[in-house]
């Protein structure tokens, strides 16, 4: 495992790293050592630098849960990173492409807690319990860490990659519907690039709420009461580029949308 000066050096990386725009050098060609344990140490001090200087935690986001997702990163595992009170943006919501190293966009729902959750043995009907409701948003991953050959520890230290979040559409209670089934066609410029039902994530979108519940607890920490939970990706990342325009159709949930610029 990796020492703490050197855990030190690496978060404070990445916070300049989110000013300057210049990605940060593959932590594992530096460090073949570091293990996923390193990368959450990271992620976590990485999270206080930005607490200190004002930011507040909003909610989480879990990356990596579906086969689409897997398959486009080559990463066989679930992780996760905190979702801060500025990464949380309205549908129709125009975005400078240049502050994103990267910018893609996935197609997720968002849950809302109305109580809160803690593992271990967490479940789906835990999570349904504790959810006020349930809403489409798209994720803008961004990238502070060189894209080219990460691995999952790059991508854990990377706060799994989050940028921010757009949320609209309609929310529901998670009773309302059947969550496996909500489903959604993600266009690019008027022409459609993604489709994809969220059950591609662990079968059931709660699934992926109730892992992240139980893993934070092997970290003494849980989820809280109003925090809203990015339960992951059911489509393929797509890449934007300057002057694009997304437009995600959920069907009955209503459709989220952004622009860059």
């Amino acid at each position: 495992m990796l020492d703490t000066a050197t855990i030190e050096a690496i978060a404070d990386e990445l916070v300049e790293a989110a000013t300057s725009r210049a990605p940060v050098p593959l932590l594992t060609a530096r460090h073949p050592g570091m293990t996923v344990e390193d990368s959450y140490a990271v992620q976590g001090l990485w999270r206080s630098r930005n607490e200190a200087l004002g930011r507040t935690v909003a909610g989480h986001k879990i990356g990596l849960t579906s086969k689409a997702m897997q398959a486009a990163t080559g990463i066989t595992e679930p992780d996760y990173g905190v979702i801060f009170d500025d990464m949380v943006l309205e549908t129709g919501s125009v975005l400078q492409w240049g502050a994103y190293a990267n910018p893609r966009v996935e197609v997720e729902l968002a849950f809302r807690l109305k109580s809160p959750l803690r593992g271990p043995g967490c479940t789906i009907f835990d999570v349904l319990a504790a959810t006020d409701y349930v809403v489409p948003a798209l994720e803008v991953l961004d990238s502070r860490i060189e894209m080219e050959g990460r691995t999952i520890v790059d991508t854990i230290s990377d706060n799994a990659a989050m940028g921010v979040m757009v949320v609209g559409g309609r929310p529901v209670r998670p009773d309302e519907i059947d969550l496996r089934w909500a489903g959604a066609m993600l266009y690019r410029n008027e022409g459609i690039e993604e489709t994809g039902l969220a059950g591609g994530v662990l079968n059931n979108p709660a699934s992926g709420v109730a892992w992240l519940a139980n893993k934070l607890a092997a970290h003494d920490d849980g989820l809280a009461a109003g925090e809203l939970i990015l339960a992951g990706s059911f489509t393929r990342p797509m890449w934007v580029y300057q002057g694009d325009s997304v437009f995600a159709d959920y069907g009955p949930l209503g459709v989220v949308t952004c622009r860059f610029v």
